[in-house]
C-alpha cells in the first residue's frame, strides 16, 4: 500500500504522458504473478552491441529477468546493484549456473545507453562472468508484450515511469518460476529460485536435499525451514534405528540361547 501510495504522488508530480511511451492495458501499477506461464521467446531486442536478438536465442539455462528504464532517478539504479551484489555472493556461476537478462521499457533508451548502464553494475561481478548480464532495449509493441506476460506493470508519469521492483526467474524453455521483490536480495533466496528454475534437468543431489528441507512462503516472498518435515523425518529416521537395534539384539539373545 505505501509502494502504491508513492506511485500515486510520483504521477501528481509528472507531466503529461507524451506519445509512443509504452503504456499498460491495465493502468493498476505493481507485479500479476504469472507462475508456471512460459514467456513469448521470439520476441526481438537489441543486446548492447547493437545486434539483434530473440528472448529463444539467450535463454538455455536458468534466467533471471529483471525491468528497468536507464534514466530512473529511483529504484531501477539500487534493483541492480541488488542484483550485482548477490551475484558476487553466491556460490553458483553466472554463465554456468544462471544467466541474467536486463530489459528497459523505455522505448527512449538506446543500445548505447544500455551498454554505459551495464558497466556501471558490472565492476562487482568476475569480469570473466560480466557477458552474460545482457541488456536490451525494444520497441513498444515487444516491450508490451514481455511485460504483459510476466504481469510486470508500469505506468509513464511524464518522462519517468511509476513501477514496481522485482525479480523474476524462468527457466531454461522460458518458464516463469518464482518472483523475488524488492531491491536487495539473499544469495540463498536466489540461488533456490535458480534450483527451482532447473526442474526437468539434471542437477546435483544438494539441489534435492534443498528442495526437500526449504519451501517458498507466498506471504514473506522468501524461503522458510521445513521444520515440521524435518521433524517428521527425523523422528522416522530414530524410529528405524530402534527397530534396527531391536532386531539386533533379539537377534543376539536367541543365538545365546541356543548356545
Amino acid at each position: 500500500m505505501r509502494h502504491l501510495l508513492f506511485f500515486v504522488l510520483l504521477s501528481a508530480l509528472g507531466f503529461s504522458t507524451p506519445a509512443q511511451l509504452p503504456v499498460q492495458r491495465d493502468t493498476e501499477i505493481g507485479i500479476v504473478e504469472r507462475l508456471g506461464e512460459t514467456i513469448p521467446l521470439d520476441l526481438k531486442f537489441m543486446n548492447e552491441r547493437n545486434d539483434t536478438v530473440t528472448l529463444r536465442s539467450m535463454i538455455n539455462k536458468p534466467t533471471i529477468l529483471s525491468f528497468v528504464y536507464f534514466d530512473c532517478p529511483g529504484m531501477c539504479s539500487p534493483l541492480l546493484d541488488g542484483v550485482a551484489d548477490v551475484i558476487s555472493k553466491m556460490d553458483m556461476s553466472l554463465g554456468i549456473d544462471f544467466d541474467i537478462i536486463t530489459i528497459s521499457f523505455n522505448t527512449r533508451d538506446t543500445p548505447e545507453k544500455a551498454r554505459v548502464k551495464k558497466l556501471n553494475f558490472v565492476q562487482k561481478i568476475k569480469e570473466k562472468d560480466r557477458a552474460s548480464w545482457y541488456y536490451l532495449t525494444g520497441e513498444l509493441e515487444n516491450i508490451q508484450e514481455i511485460t504483459e506476460a510476466v504481469g510486470f506493470r508500469f505506468k509513464p508519469t511524464g518522462l519517468d515511469f511509476a513501477h514496481p521492483s522485482t525479480i523474476i526467474m524462468v527457466s531454461p524453455f522460458g518458464k516463469i518460476t518464482r518472483y523475488l521483490y524488492g531491491v536487495s536480495y539473499l544469495p540463498f533466496d536466489v540461488k533456490m529460485a535458480v534450483v527451482e528454475a532447473q526442474k526437468g534437468l539434471a542437477r546435483p543431489t544438494s539441489s534435492k536435499i534443498f528442495d526437500y528441507c526449504f519451501a517458498y512462503d507466498p506471504q514473506s516472498k522468501g524461503y522458510t525451514l521445513q521444520f515440521t518435515r524435518l521433524l517428521g523425518s527425523f523422528t522416522l529416521i530414530i524410529g528405524l534405528f530402534f527397530v534396527a537395534f531391536l532386531l539386533i539384539s533379539s537377534r543376539k539373545k536367541s543365538s545365546k540361547e541356543i548356545k
